[in-house]
């Protein structure tokens, strides 16, 4: 499905969303710059940072302004029960994402199973084999093509190398706790549909919630809402 989330409700991540732009964006409205330049834009992306500072906030607009297909899963739900599920089920997103016009996959917390691989005591090899298969699946379509790859991870440390390498997952961005303007703007962005006096002070507001993330600020504004 198309997200609803626009370019205009993302606050405190305007240098990813341009990064993300560039790589995701343009590939897909406008894949004959690259063809022209004689260059293969990024396979695969990774969005990392601290939770709630808007990784799948940002996939979701990019996916809107692209009009492209959205298919988000979670990186746990494709550890499965018995063997070979979570393959499969890997296969058959690939295989659906590769059915549409464009379509933006997103996978979401893939340290679940994108984790670096152990001796046999130490890994699960259950996991092993569906990372394998995304693996598989990076390296088996066009760079050009109609599918773009996000994933998202509060920690890189963790990943498999197998996964980093160039040609799978080709630039890393990372997502840190907004400044004091991105705070400010992400409360003003929340605070647009409720009913509010005038005079309040969005940049006090930020003074006041140094080190909170995006969607801290957002509580923020459903707390206060709750008192109107």
């Amino acid at each position: 499905d198309k997200p609803d989330v626009t370019y205009a409700d993302i606050g405190g991540a305007k240098e990813q969303l341009e990064r993300l732009r560039e790589v995701i964006e343009m590939p897909l409205l406008q894949p004959e710059r690259f063809v022209a330049l004689g260059i293969d834009p990024p396979k695969g992306v990774l969005l990392y940072g601290p939770p709630g500072t808007g990784k799948t906030l940002t996939a979701r607009a990019v996916a809107n302004r692209t009009d492209a297909c959205f298919i988000c899963v979670i990186g746990s739900e494709l550890v499965q029960r018995y063997v070979g599920e979570g393959a499969r089920m890997v296969r058959e997103l690939f295989q659906l994402a590769r059915t549409k016009k464009a379509c933006i996959m997103f996978i979401d917390e893939v340290d679940a199973i994108g984790g670096a691989r152990g001796g046999e005591e130490s890994g699960d090899s259950e996991v092993q084999r569906t990372m394998l298969e995304i693996v598989n699946q990076l390296d088996g379509f066009e760079a050009r093509g109609n599918v773009k790859v996000l994933m998202a991870t509060n920690r890189p440390d963790t990943l498999d190398p197998a996964l980093l390498r160039p040609g799978r997952l080709d630039r890393k961005i990372e997502f840190g706790l907004p400044d004091l303007e991105g705070r400010t703007h992400i409360f003003k962005i929340h605070a647009k549909t409720m009913a509010m006096d005038r005079d309040v002070r969005f940049e006090l507001l930020a003074r006041l919630c140094p080190n909170a993330t995006g969607a801290e600020c957002r509580s923020v504004c459903t707390e206060a809402g709750m008192f109107l």
